[in-house]
């Protein structure tokens, strides 16, 4: 029988390891839990210790010191990201192109952005992932500021650069959150990662305001695209000086682990069916929120238009913004401490509450574009709570991925599931939208580019959305069916226990762990 080497210890853990108690942990659970489980008391569980200068360790304040740098960097990239959204009414005129073309934006990004992901993937289980990250956003912020000087007979350059941006970001996305995995474990990661996505609302959100008004400070769209460069910088200097390189699975004791091929990695993540299945649902919350992002503004614009109010683009950009920033937080936040406290209860939490997330919003997003036409306050407020039911999941789908892959492949894996959410998701939907749009225009009489057809045409290409959220519960309800059994597994191959079909006796005691902060058992 394989043992666990208690002199293990992560750079920094809430957890302790009591390898002496045999328990048995299977999947047979019942995915909604009935009834109370039996825990131990604070009684029954040892005085948790912690070593914090054993050598090659990371302190607490530099790992929360890291956290905050990455943090502040994924603000920066989504602020990057939605910057175009905010601004898309000028674009459209100063390039004069379709709504289409203005599809294409995004999805020339997020294109780059998918196909380099599985590359920066494979290095960031193999070399050092800060020297990677300092290029990757070098080469972002270099980019990014060339796409604001490009005249407008070149609109296929700056889609171009506009999707050369992506390539910058793919190689800080697939690689900050394992790096957040090597620091922490357990609780304590669960609400790093928390942190650590309140950048994608916040950010996507800032992107809208700071976008349009500074636009419209300066008068010419392009000085939205200069902001963020200058801050990029400024993030590369902090992770060369200031973040430092954890051990690949410190945290989980998976120190022993080795890489095996990027072949065998891939192999190895398709048969793993909880990280495929959220996967896939993560794909239906990257598809909705990659079209509303683009569309959502444009389109509360021309419904404001044809009720016979005034408003301006940076007007409609600064609600939106507050919105989803606001509701960002909250989802985010209520997402991962539901997260946290159902998980005591039932090992299936983390599932079940994406499933819930994607199946609440779908209403709210269906009624909000019904309504849009009558009352556009009622509109914002139904947007606010989709927009915070969507949210749920961030930090969640982050935390999935991390336990049920061991931490050798877990860049691969980000980033195939970064492939496979942009590919089927928003690399598409943007486009899909805006072609549908197009189409829709035609069948009506009068200018095709009015606000009252615009409006119209619109609000039915964005009723796909509300059957892709109802496809992306399914494809989470469906992950709770295995989440137990390949977190297990996982856990197993860190310890360089036997897979548990090659146990030799039903008998073996397995590990079990609790958290410091609440002494229940983590199954």
């Amino acid at each position: 029988m394989s043992t666990y080497d208690s002199n293990l210890s992560p750079p920094f853990d809430d957890s302790v390891q009591l390898s002496d108690m045999q328990v048995d942990v299977s999947d047979d659970l019942p995915i909604v839990a009935n009834g109370e489980r039996n825990v131990p008391t604070a009684t029954d569980v040892p005085e948790v210790t912690m070593i914090s200068n054993a050598e090659g360790q990371i302190s607490k304040k530099r790992g929360y010191a890291i956290v905050a740098i990455l943090f502040f960097i994924n603000l920066l990239n989504y602020m990057d990201r939605f910057t175009i959204a905010g601004v898309l009414k000028s674009i459209q005129n100063y390039y004069d192109i379709t709504n289409s073309e203005d599809g294409l934006l995004q999805t020339s990004f997020i294109s780059f952005y998918m196909v380099f992901s599985p590359i920066f993937g494979y290095m960031g289980d193999r070399y050092t992932r800060k020297i990677i990250m300092a290029c990757g956003i070098t080469f972002w912020a270099g980019v990014t500021l060339a796409g604001s000087f490009i005249p407008r007979d070149s609109f296929w350059a700056f889609i171009l650069l506009r999707g050369l941006v992506g390539v910058g970001e793919a190689s800080y996305s697939t690689i900050a959150p394992t790096i957040i995995a090597d620091l922490f474990s357990k609780d304590t990661r669960t609400r790093m990662l928390m942190i650590f996505y309140f950048a994608i609302p916040v950010g996507s959100g800032l992107g809208y305001i700071v976008g349009a008004n500074v636009a419209e400070a300066f008068g010419a769209w392009q000085y939205a695209l200069r902001v963020t460069p200058v801050l990029g910088i400024i993030c590369v200097v902090l992770i060369l000086f200031v973040v430092k390189e954890p051990v690949r699975g410190a945290a989980d004791g998976g120190e022993h682990l080795h890489n095996t091929s990027f072949f065998t990695d891939l192999k190895e993540l398709v048969k793993n069916k909880s990280f495929m299945l959220s996967s896939f649902g993560f794909t239906c919350v990257a598809f909705t929120t990659g079209a509303l992002a683009l569309w959502a503004p444009i389109f509360m614009q021309d419904s404001i238009t044809i009720q016979g109010n005034l408003t301006s683009e940076s007007s409609v950009a600064l609600t939106f913004g507050i919105i989803t920033v606001v509701a960002g937080f909250l989802g985010v936040g209520i997402g991962a401490e539901s997260s946290r406290r159902y998980k005591k209860i039932n090992p299936r939490a983390d599932p079940l509450i994406c499933a819930l997330g994607l199946l609440v919003c779908t209403p709210f997003l269906y009624f909000a574009l019904v309504l849009s036409r009558y009352n556009t306050t009622a509109t914002w407020i139904l947007i606010f709570l989709g927009e915070t039911a969507l949210c749920l999941n961030w930090a969640i789908i982050a935390d999935i991925l991390l336990y049920t892959v061991i931490p050798t492949r877990r860049s691969a894996a980000e980033s195939v599931q970064i492939l496979m959410s942009h590919l089927l998701g928003d690399a598409g939907s943007p486009y899909l939208i805006g072609v549908v749009t197009d189409i829709f225009s035609k069948n009506f009489e009068g200018n095709p580019k009015s606000p009252s057809i615009q409006y119209v045409a619109l609000q039915q290409s964005l009723y796909i959305t509300t059957f892709v959220c109802v496809l992306g519960g399914a494809f989470f309800l469906a992950t709770a069916m295995f989440i137990v059994q390949d977190k297990k597994k996982a856990e197993r191959q860190v310890k360089g226990l036997p897979a548990e079909e090659d146990r030799e006796s039903d008998d073996e005691p397995l590990i079990i762990e609790y958290s410091e902060d609440d002494l229940h058992p983590i199954v």
